[in-house]
C-alpha cells in the first residue's frame, strides 16, 4: 500500500466519523461501486479517460450513486477519487478504509478454521471466546480443513492461536524429540 492510498483511506475515514455514518452502509455502498466498476470497461473507460470533461464524468457518477443510493459523502468521495485520477487505486485505497473502520469500531478480523463444520452454537460460543481474545468485537469467517483432526486454529491478524489436535500432537511429538 502506498502513502498516498492511506491518505485518502484515512481523509475518508475522518469524513465518515465527523458525520457519525453507518459504517456498514458507507462500506456496503463503496463495495456496491468497486463491483459496478469491475463489471463495466465502459464506466471505467469513461471515469479514467482524460480528454473527457469533469462534470460529464461528475453526471455519469450522480446517476450511479442515485442507482446505488449512495450518501453524499460517499458520492463526494469517489468524485475526488476520479477528480485526482486514482480511480486505478480505488481497490486499495478501500482496503485501507475498511482496515480503519473496523478498528474504529473496535472490530477484529478472525480467520476460524475447524475440522468439522460448527453449528450456529458453537460459532457463537467461539466467537465468544475469540472476542474475549481480541480485546473487542471480531468478524469471523469459517473454513475447514480436515486434517487438524479435531479443534480449530484461530487467526487474528498475524497471530495464531492453534487448539487443534494436529497443533496438540506436533507439540507432544517436539517434546518427546527434545527430551
Amino acid at each position: 500500500m502506498s502513502a498516498l492510498t492511506l491518505r485518502y483511506a484515512h481523509a475518508f475515514a475522518s469524513v465518515a466519523a465527523s458525520n457519525r455514518l453507518d459504517t456498514n452502509a458507507v462500506q456496503q455502498q463503496l463495495h456496491d461501486f468497486s463491483d459496478t466498476l469491475a463489471g463495466s470497461h465502459e464506466l471505467r473507460e469513461v471515469l479514467i479517460n482524460p480528454s473527457i470533461p469533469g462534470e460529464q464524468k461528475l453526471k455519469v457518477l450522480d446517476a450511479i450513486a442515485g442507482r446505488i443510493g449512495m450518501i453524499p459523502q460517499v458520492r463526494n468521495f469517489i468524485a475526488v477519487i476520479v477528480d485526482h485520477q486514482r480511480l486505478d487505486e480505488l481497490d486499495e485505497i478501500l482496503v485501507e478504509y475498511h482496515e480503519i473502520a473496523d478498528e474504529q469500531l473496535g472490530l477484529a478480523e478472525a480467520e476460524i478454521t475447524s475440522a468439522h463444520p460448527l453449528n450456529d452454537e458453537d460459532r457463537a460460543q467461539l466467537e465468544a471466546q475469540v472476542a474475549k481474545v481480541a480485546g473487542g468485537r471480531v468478524r469471523a469467517s469459517y473454513r475447514q480443513d480436515a486434517t487438524l483432526l479435531g479443534g480449530a486454529v484461530v487467526r487474528i491478524g498475524s497471530t495464531v492461536y492453534d487448539g487443534s489436535l494436529r497443533g496438540q500432537f506436533q507439540q507432544l511429538k517436539q517434546k518427546l524429540v527434545n527430551a
